[in-house]
């Protein structure tokens, strides 16, 4: 049951998303289009307390609950980040906004971009971790060990994107130079 809401969220996530956009920019309804999105935190609480029901029922604590956490968390840190991303492509695609600017590509910049997206994953891995701990306690003397092993699932995340993040900062990449362009064919 948890797996297919998980499922559901991420589905409804993406609809909600493209029924604001388009609700937005080809209807020019800007309040029912705000509403649309401000819907979406409600995908992660119906999310939430259905784990919490599940678990309060007397469900084994299970990879399904661990996984539920960690789509929780993702969604926190990166929802925000992604949709004004998209909103920004579908201002300029579908009412003539400017085009959003790209991440950078090279140097410092590049390296700083990754480290605000590594942010974005230390938070992700916050959340998933205090409600993986929640659920712990929540469960009390049962086997809570696949929920641990999600905890270390959201550090390791953590560790591996802070390290590709640094590669960015120790070895940046350069901006190619017109040298480079003429030797291109």
């Amino acid at each position: 049951m948890v797996v297919g809401l998980i499922i559901a969220c991420e589905v409804g996530f993406w609809v909600l998303l493209a029924a604001g956009l388009a609700v937005r920019y080809l209807l020019k309804w800007r309040r029912t289009s705000v509403a649309l999105l401000l819907c979406e935190p409600l995908l992660e609480l119906i999310l939430f307390a259905v784990t919490a029901v599940d678990l309060r029922n007397g469900a084994e604590p299970g990879w399904e609950h661990g996984l539920a956490a960690l789509y929780i968390g993702f969604t926190v840190a990166y929802g925000p980040y992604t949709i004004r991303r998209l909103d920004g492509y579908a201002a300029h695609r579908l009412a003539d906004g400017p085009r959003p600017p790209k991440p950078p590509r090279h140097g410092m910049a590049r390296a700083a971009h990754e480290g605000r997206l590594w942010l974005r994953t230390v938070l992700a891995a916050a959340v998933a971790c205090a409600l993986l701990e929640g659920a712990i306690r929540y469960v009390g003397d049962g086997d809570t060990s696949s929920l641990r092993s999600f905890q270390w699932v959201s550090l390791r995340a953590v560790v591996i994107h802070g390290l590709v993040a640094l590669t960015y900062a120790i070895w940046p990449k350069k901006a190619p130079t017109e040298a480079d362009d003429m030797v291109r064919p």
